[in-house]
């Protein structure tokens, strides 16, 4: 899908509502916007859908990243640690907006809570949880 969120507007933007909407991308933009610093990396995103292949999830983020909604933030080099992630996903603040206009926000607030309950992380997935992100 190649609509771009700024140009959203009537058809395109109802499509844009069902594309967000998909089962997949909707699960990984509630893991996302549940995450501590809304920055997962790919690994807790795929530790966070243990039923979903590996591979399905790069593909959808990859597709949220091309509509817009989702952007990759990147640490620059030289804070780059070994054994960390040093790349991350995000809302996008063009993807913010629209999620926004289309009440897809609304349980922002309850989805952190949830996460915060979450007792059974890898040791891992505890350690890039806290690895640096970019700001």
């Amino acid at each position: 899908m190649s609509t771009d969120v700024g140009a959203a507007e009537g058809t395109e933007a109802r499509e844009l509502v069902h594309f967000v909407t998909q089962q997949t991308r909707f699960t990984l933009l509630n893991n996302i916007l549940q995450h501590p610093d809304q920055l997962p990396s790919m690994y807790e995103l795929e530790q966070l859908n243990p039923s979903i292949s590996d591979a399905t999830v790069y593909k959808h983020i990859q597709k949220l990243i091309d509509a817009g909604i989702v952007e990759e933030a990147a640490l620059p080099d030289d804070e780059r640690r070994q054994g960390y992630p040093w790349k991350f996903y995000g809302v996008s603040d063009d993807g913010r907006e629209f999620l926004d206009e289309h009440n897809l926000l609304e349980a922002e607030e309850t989805l952190q809570r949830i996460y915060e309950t979450i007792s059974d992380k890898p040791e891992k997935m505890i350690k890039y949880e806290n690895a640096p992100r970019p700001r």
